[in-house]
């Protein structure tokens, strides 16, 4: 039987860029296909030369075309894209983003969460990587942006060592599983400090922003930085319309800091879903290790729910520094579980309403 050009094309709609999220035919990526007899010969170009990606691009040609009738042996060879071909996937990606004020690229379809703290030390972005983890295991199309310029970590926690793709002036976000990252740190070197201020931070982090390609995303979490610095006033006026949850030990110093996080998230006009307690008591003992009642005093002063008390489990700290996300490692443990329960909540809150939580989480006693 005779293969034709457009079933193979038909079978290689099914072959998805992982990092662009969309099909290779529909961006136009499928420079070549010659058909001798069974043999297929595909020829797709890449963003760049070299991409580590390669590999996921060759299982799924394969998977692809093996079906297909009549497909006795498949070759697959990869070109680059010319500048020219670049612009139009620029402008082809670009389309798919509805109109947002301006900020960060993404859809207005896409809910934004900030994870904020008043200050460092309180495990603001192990949760942030895990939370991510969560919703992208709830099914979200999700992406996490580590926004914490001077204490970056997420790529270490979550086990990122690629750079980030430039299609012209596009930033393609890496990929690990199902989620999208970025981070200022793909952009330096190991432990390089970042020595800016004012005005050209605030330019800087706008350009970063506005450049990152991110697609149609469910879930874009944000690692902001801690206190209420420059840094984290640009972010607040450059996250239109997003909403913030603000992370707090029990211990009431933290709890005192914390509040001028939670102020300033309203001053910059997001939305305060409310407030997390984060290592609240010790796993399988429940023994207070930093104090108590800081997340429910934090809920009462800046009038805003409670909405969980996350234990402390060494495990996650140790799975961090693997590159792993306890709530897909461990998902049994009871830290994971209260991680996943966080999102399922923020998930089932009614998007820029002011109704608060709709499905109360229940929250994990001592």
């Amino acid at each position: 039987m005779a293969v034709s050009r457009e079933e193979v094309l038909r079978a290689l709609e099914g072959v998805i860029d992982p990092e662009l999220g969309r099909s290779v035919v529909e961006l136009d990526m499928v420079r070549d296909v010659e058909i001798d007899g069974g043999r297929v010969d595909v020829t797709i170009a890449l963003t760049v030369p070299g991409c580590p990606l390669r590999a996921s691009f060759e299982e799924q040609v394969q998977n692809a075309l093996a079906p297909v009738a009549g497909v006795e042996s498949i070759g697959l060879a990869f070109d680059v894209m010319t500048p020219e071909e670049k612009v139009a996937l620029t402008d082809r990606l670009r389309g798919g983003v509805s109109e947002r004020t301006p900020g960060i690229s993404v859809g207005s379809s896409t809910r934004v969460i900030a994870v904020a703290s008043g200050k460092g030390g309180v495990g603001k972005s192990s949760l942030t990587a895990n939370l991510a983890a969560a919703f992208a295991g709830l099914g979200h199309k999700t992406g996490v942006l580590d926004a914490d310029v001077y204490g970056y970590s997420i790529p270490t926690m979550l086990g990122i060592s690629q750079r980030p793709v430039a299609v012209d002036k596009m930033i393609v976000p890496p990929v690990k599983g199902d989620l999208k990252v970025m981070s200022i740190g793909f952009f330096l070197d190991e432990n390089t400090p970042i020595m800016w201020r004012g005005p050209m931070l605030h330019r800087a982090l706008e350009q970063f922003l506005s450049d990152v390609h991110w697609g149609d995303l469910d879930t874009l979490v944000v690692d902001m930085p801690p206190g209420t610095g420059d840094v984290a006033i640009s972010l607040g006026q450059l996250l239109p319309r997003s909403e913030a949850v603000v992370v707090t030990t029990p211990h009431r110093a933290a709890q005192q800091v914390a509040v001028r996080a939670a102020q300033m998230a309203r001053k910059t006009n997001m939305r305060l879903l409310g407030v997390v307690e984060n290592m609240s008591y010790l796993t399988g003992s429940g023994d207070e290790l930093f104090g108590s009642g800081g997340g429910e005093a934090l809920s009462r002063e800046v009038e805003s729910p409670l909405l969980a008390r996350i234990p402390f489990d060494p495990r996650l700290g140790a799975r961090s520094d693997e590159g792993e996300a306890i709530v897909e490692t461990d998902p049994d443990t009871e830290v994971s579980q209260a991680i996943v329960a966080l999102a399922e909540a923020i998930a089932s809150t009614k998007r820029e309403q002011g109704v608060g939580i709709v499905k109360p989480l229940p929250l994990v006693s001592a």
